[in-house]
């Protein structure tokens, strides 16, 4: 599987792991060695600790380091009346008679509680490319559909404000 990245996820993924790599990493060792220290493994509390937070940072570290692997680069631009990565959509949607706003922004980024939508979701799919006024059927895994109308578009860039995943 591929994951569809902006050059500027990469650029976050890539600054993120320097940092766990060359920060992170030698203060977490530090920290299982002098807990190491304190003797008794089997009842010793902050050594599990330690292992566990470096174990962690390391799990991290694999996980970015897949994702940059297997990236494939999209754009981030999109014509001016269209929906296109980062833009802000307004939609209306008719069967709960409720205006939504969502943002579309790459798996790395994706939020739904805080209207951050991946492209790759199923209201991502439906709107992406789509015009104001379009009505479009979002289709989710289990078969369910509902229609939206694409109410308004602000055109949005990346300006780096949007965190990476934490996963």
């Amino acid at each position: 599987m591929h994951n569809e990245l902006t050059r500027g996820d990469i650029q976050k993924m890539r600054e993120e792991l320097d940092y766990r790599r060359i920060t992170l990493r030698p203060k977490l060792l530090e920290a299982v060695k002098e807990a190491r220290a304190f003797g008794d493994l089997s009842e010793n509390f902050e050594y599990k600790a330690a292992k566990q937070e470096k174990n962690r940072n390391e799990g991290r570290i694999r996980f970015l380091e897949n994702m940059i692997r297997t990236a494939v680069v999209v754009s981030d631009h999109s014509a001016p009346d269209t929906v296109g990565l980062y833009d802000k959509v307004t939609v209306y949607l008719e069967e709960d008679d409720e205006t939504e706003v969502y943002q579309i922004v790459t798996t790395m980024r994706q939020d739904a509680l805080h209207g951050l939508i991946s492209r790759e979701s199923p209201v991502g799919k439906a709107i992406l490319g789509k015009r104001q006024g379009d009505r479009v059927t979002v289709e989710t895994e289990s078969g369910y559909s509902y229609q939206m109308v694409i109410r308004a578009i602000e055109k949005c860039t990346d300006d780096g404000s949007i965190p990476l995943n934490k996963f």
